[in-house]
């Protein structure tokens, strides 16, 4: 499952630049709508386009690996953890 880390970076770059960085804030930075925004942070699976994670890379200025990751989903039974 693809994990995303939207909230770390808001935090990482609120203590960077001393100061509150808002939803709405990334939302008028980045053209992204707050709901995607919200749900890209809360939403576990959420289905986000490369384009807006192009976007957060950008307004982050950070490459993808922090933006999202790979995470194995083991409480997923649907997903299987054998190499073929």
């Amino acid at each position: 499952m693809i994990r995303f880390r939207l909230k770390e970076l808001i935090v990482d770059k609120e203590f960077k630049e001393n100061r509150r960085v808002s939803m709405d804030e990334i939302s008028s930075a980045t053209g992204v709508h707050r709901t995607t925004l919200s749900r890209i942070a809360n939403q576990k699976g959420y289905n986000a386009t490369t384009d807006v994670l192009d976007k957060l890379c950008a307004f982050f200025q950070v490459p993808l690996s922090k933006v999202a990751e790979y995470v194995d989903d083991v409480s997923d039974p649907s997903v299987s953890n054998s190499v073929d």
